[in-house]
């Protein structure tokens, strides 16, 4: 199974999927591969067209069994040093080279080699695939297929989504939020500051006001907070805008990420944002423009992974493993949102955070061959 999860890996890597990119070749790939070993296919395109997910299933047409979940997507390479071509997968010193190798083509081929070892077999239970677009971009994928999902009379009871966790058992993450801030001022003469409304100041002034409730945040932390660290974390991204020295900026753009801990976290943040720019930016700023303007889009709202007494996806995958220990992350995946459609679920698969998103990314072989085996005892307890 591990030849052939690294064959499958090498032509997966060969798909230039970043997330501004299509995906629909990549897509077509894993249908014609699924589709070939029995499983019954559906392709979900996006609005525009030109990304897709894919839902899949092996085994009987039954309520439960276990989802197998990953993304398609991957983060840019560009001015990114790398020591070989980052879409031509390269083997060095054990390990397995190029883009997405860790994250997450590695557990995507090694779901594809599974299917291929039962594809002949009476599975008992249904097994679920679910490959998605725009995981790195707000779960964009993953929010369409729940979408899709929460209609459908037979769901999954289990979810394993495979991001690297060096295969360990990880039950909570926290919510990924992200933001970007548009400021529409009024230019004129860098002379007469009063004459114009500084998109770029009022930008500044909203993001003392996200300091100050990242401060704020810290006191909010739940007692029992698994998380490193236990708070909600405010991040700012990228600040854009002006064109001269001696011109007035009349458009400022803002990038910001919010990671909650408990979902009203998010709505006191929100809130406070909302009564300050209401109350106190836009008035000053209209006193001189009046169609001046601060307009937040989401960019993505990812609801994080809750920690449950009873999670039967834990179970499982302890039984799989032979690993009874399991962690929480800060990193955010589409988990969550397969929670919140009533599965049990845990975030497993090979490799290591630490090699994502980085120049020469690599999954190691030893890495691969643990899943490998995980999965194969999947198979053999879902055929009974």
């Amino acid at each position: 199974m591990l030849e052939r999860a690294v064959s499958i890996l090498d032509d997966l890597i060969a798909f230039p999927t970043i997330s501004t990119a299509p995906n629909l070749e990549i897509i077509a790939y894993l249908d014609d591969r699924l589709t070939a070993m029995g499983a019954r296919c559906r392709v979900m395109p996006d609005a525009s067209g030109t990304k897709a997910n894919l839902f899949a299933t092996l085994g009987p047409d039954i309520p439960g069994g276990v989802m197998l979940s990953g993304h398609t997507d991957v983060v840019p390479v560009q001015d990114q040093d790398w020591s070989s071509d980052p879409f031509i997968m390269t083997s060095r010193d054990g390990r397995l080279y190029g883009r997405g190798s860790c994250d997450m083509k590695g557990f995507v081929a090694a779901t594809l080699a599974l299917a291929a070892e039962i594809q002949h077999d009476d599975l008992q239970q249904p097994l679920h695939f679910a490959f998605t677009h725009d995981e790195e971009t707000g779960c964009l994928g993953a929010q369409n297929l729940v979408a899709v999902l929460e209609d459908e009379e037979h769901l999954p009871d289990v979810a394993i989504v495979g991001e690297p966790t060096e295969m360990r058992i990880i039950e909570g993450h926290k919510g990924c939020c992200e933001y970007t801030t548009r400021f529409t001022g009024l230019e004129g003469h860098g002379s007469l500051p009063e004459a114009g409304v500084n998109a770029a100041e009022y930008a500044a002034r909203y993001i003392g006001r996200l300091l100050e409730l990242r401060e704020e945040l810290k006191a909010r932390a739940p007692a029992q907070s698994p998380f490193s660290p236990p708070w909600t974390t405010i991040n700012v991204g990228r600040v854009a805008g002006g064109v001269a020295h001696n011109v007035i900026v009349g458009k400022a753009e803002l990038d910001w990420e919010m990671r909650p801990v408990q979902p009203s976290d998010a709505t006191y943040v929100t809130s406070a944002l909302a009564r300050y720019r209401d109350e106190k930016l836009l008035p000053e700023m209209r006193r001189i423009r009046p169609d001046a303007d601060i307009v937040t889009e989401t960019i993505g709202d990812v609801v994080g992974l809750l920690p449950m007494p009873e999670n039967q996806a834990r179970a499982l995958v302890a039984e799989l493993t032979g690993n009874n220990s399991t962690g929480v992350v800060s990193f955010g995946t589409e988990a969550g949102l397969f929670q919140r459609l009533g599965m049990h679920v845990v975030v497993c698969g090979p490799g290591s955070i630490e090699q994502a998103h980085k120049p020469d990314e690599y999954l190691s072989l030893e890495q691969l061959e643990l899943c490998c085996r995980m999965l194969k005892r999947l198979g053999k307890r879902l055929t009974g």
